[in-house]
């Protein structure tokens, strides 16, 4: 049996490795000559050419395989000038520029929500906040639509109906508007000639240009501070907050006439999501709400194209890249970690994650495997099986509960 103490074993020891372990830790793992200029996951180290293309990859790679945005169709980006929004604004940029290898080939529209009169900032915050987000978007070339929060008392009850769907969302579909969309390229073809039926849908709607719009009146600010005053706790008035912008957002898309909505939820935020819900009794609804998809409202399809990205790639990838983004306080800003659910989740995750860094993964991991026992209805065969406010399936049963209750009397 061999021995620590015998006589080969110094030569074994102090025999040097070919490679250095220090070198494999400071060179990039995709290009292998690179130096790491930064190490997203525990031996994973990119230089910085190939940390751009892994994050584009990752952005293309995502729309690509899910094949839900077909070619052609108007998309909302609902940018709140945060790091997310701003970096998945980019990447579209990235995407649809001239010199792209894998272009995109839908056409981009922007939307923020000044959500300043329902935190309690002056109107003078407000101002330089939208003017800075203004500069950004007026950069890009794209439509944008910047909506005050007050808006939410001039929308119509017709907000809480959900609309029939616009096209059947299918491979096969997919493959024949991919088709259509490069032989309309060639020919010259207009987009307006093309595909009539998404303007159809929307011919009776209020077609206002919201980037225009005056200031919110003081009538409707006043009313808007009451009512999130009326609330008393922080965890109901950030569930609020999401509800009402969320309802906000889908109105201006279906005026303007978009049919998808891109929102810059990354995983750690969806996994901070996924906890709160439950603490908050939606976990029937976990499915939609952290999905890649959205389609509870049928006529219109929520997207998170970032959901695959973790704070620290999309914080690194701003930093290095100069992407532009503009803070705006939120309900929860300088809050204590016991303030509200969502403000304690975000905290403990985050600690968590520092001591053991596949927390956010395995939570966003499980998301990915989450889905509903019954899915929702349509509207038609079933209007009242939704609530009222989210829109998703009712998962309790009147008939059920109470003979569950007679048979606990009994």
């Amino acid at each position: 049996m061999c021995q620590v103490d015998e006589e080969y074993s110094g030569l074994i020891r102090s025999k040097p490795s070919p490679i250095s372990a220090s070198w494999i830790r400071h060179k990039c793992v995709k290009c292998k000559h690179g130096s790491a200029v930064l190490t997203i996951r525990s031996g994973d180290g990119f230089c910085r050419g190939c940390f751009k293309d892994y994050f584009i990859h990752k952005f293309r790679a995502m729309l690509g395989k899910n094949r839900i945005i077909f070619p052609g169709e108007r998309v909302l980006l609902a940018v709140s000038g945060g790091l997310a929004s701003s970096s998945m604004l980019s990447q579209v940029q990235e995407g649809l520029s001239h010199d792209a290898s894998k272009k995109l080939r839908f056409i981009p529209g922007i939307i923020y929500v000044d959500e300043g009169g329902a935190i309690g900032l002056s109107t003078e915050e407000r101002k330089k906040t939208i003017s800075q987000l203004e500069d950004i978007f007026q950069n890009t070339s794209y439509p944008y639509h910047i909506v005050p929060f007050e808006e939410i008392f001039r929308l119509p009850a017709s907000v809480l109906e959900t609309m029939r769907p616009t096209s059947d969302h299918s491979v096969s579909s997919y493959k024949w508007a991919v088709a259509q969309f490069t032989q309309d390229i060639r020919t010259g073809q207009s987009r307006e000639s093309r595909d009539p039926s998404l303007e159809d849908c929307f011919s009776g709607l209020d077609t206002r240009d919201w980037s225009q719009k005056l200031p919110p009146s003081a009538d409707h600010t006043e009313a808007l501070k009451l009512l999130f005053a009326s609330v008393k706790t922080l965890t109901a008035k950030e569930d609020l907050l999401q509800t009402l912008r969320l309802h906000l957002i889908l109105y201006v898309a279906r005026q303007a006439g978009y049919t998808k909505i891109m929102v810059g939820d990354s995983c750690s935020r969806l996994a901070v999501k996924l906890l709160s819900s439950i603490a908050l009794g939606r976990g029937a609804a976990l499915a939609m709400d952290t999905g890649f998809s959205d389609p509870r409202y049928d006529d219109v399809i929520i997207v998170r194209p970032m959901r695959d990205y973790s704070s620290k790639e999309i914080a690194f990838y701003n930093r290095m890249f100069s992407v532009p983004s503009v803070f705006s306080p939120s309900l929860d800003t300088m809050a204590p970690d016991k303030a509200s659910i969502q403000r304690l989740t975000e905290t403990f995750l985050t600690k968590l994650q520092t001591d053991f860094p596949s927390t956010v993964s395995t939570i966003y991991r499980t998301s990915e495997k989450l889905h509903t026992a019954h899915p929702p209805q349509s509207s038609d065969a079933h209007p009242a099986a939704r609530c009222l406010l989210c829109l998703c399936a009712l998962d309790t049963t009147a008939g059920m509960c109470q003979h569950s209750a007679g048979h606990m009397a009994s």
